[in-house]
């Protein structure tokens, strides 16, 4: 997978408006689980996929929280689940 690394901090200047389907690992529900236990309790950063309306971006960071529709990434940014391919321990 062909990915643009970004920095966390560039994440809120992306735009997620196109609500086509991307192509998500089939456990990547489990992975987002996986990675609020490790951001949470062991401080690990993973590195996460996702499509924005550009690109593929990829990103090395703490995950906080997850809800129902939104990740949120240490410093109180938010990915759209919709948007996420995979998620790397």
């Amino acid at each position: 997978m062909e990915a643009i690394l970004i920095q966390k901090e560039d994440i809120p200047n992306l735009t997620f408006f196109d609500k086509s389907k991307v192509n998500q690992h089939p456990e990547i529900l489990k992975q987002i689980e996986q990675a609020t236990i490790l951001g949470n309790a062991h401080r690990s950063k993973v590195s996460i996929y996702f499509q924005d309306d550009e690109s593929i971006k990829k990103v090395e960071t703490t995950v906080w929280a997850a809800g129902t529709k939104f990740i949120c990434l240490k410093g109180g940014i938010w990915i759209p689940i919709s948007r996420l391919l995979e998620i790397k321990y």
